[in-house]
């Protein structure tokens, strides 16, 4: 990690054994509870297999820093959890960590692989500057009776969670090709 005072994302991606998955969200419910009383957890994000989509779970952690982080991943109440939860899973997790703005930059059921940092700085910038010009078109007009720093409260918000939710996803797989410098495949005619 580059700085202990940036937040740190953990993606952790596990196939649960078929027949398993109700005693494994049981055991998920618990896990994360238990994360939540580590100093610095800002939060916990699971994503579900999706038919046809993605077969393994997909669990989130985001801590203020890479040593609360750390306090975390090594501590000996995730330890027993972990031995808890090995009867419901079919392999060993797979576990990244990443930090900043890089967690909008990662492809569902993909290996992370985090491109330049110049390329995801251009891209969080085209972004913010179409949705920026989006909400102000669109959504300030209806705000105008409010005080300037409710209308920016409601924008940012609003703005952060397209972002986080619904845009940077969607950029980022559209624009893998020049993110992961992705090369076509050629086809050779005789």
């Amino acid at each position: 990690m580059e700085s202990d005072d940036q937040y740190v994302t953990v993606v952790i991606t596990q196939l649960v054994k078929p027949g398993c998955e109700k005693a494994y969200e049981a055991w998920l419910k618990d896990i994360t509870s238990v994360s939540r009383t580590y100093a610095g957890h800002m939060g916990t994000n699971v994503i579900r297999p999706q038919l046809g989509v993605r077969s393994e779970y997909v669990i989130i952690f985001r801590f203020d820093s890479y040593e609360n982080l750390k306090a975390w991943m090594t501590s000996e109440d995730r330890e027993f959890w972990l031995n808890k939860g090995k009867p419901l899973i079919e392999s060993d997790a797979d576990v990244q960590e990443i930090c900043g703005l890089e967690a909008w930059f990662s492809l569902p059921g993909k290996p992370l692989k985090t491109p330049p940092r110049y390329k995801t700085a251009l891209l969080t910038w085209s972004a913010v500057f179409v949705l920026i010009n989006l909400l102000n078109t669109f959504l300030v007009p209806l705000l105008r009776g409010l005080p300037p720093l409710i209308i920016s409260l409601i924008v940012t918000i609003i703005m952060v969670v397209l972002l986080t939710y619904f845009v940077m996803p969607r950029v980022s797989r559209f624009f893998s090709f020049w993110l992961y410098g992705k090369s076509p495949k050629v086809k050779y005619r005789n």
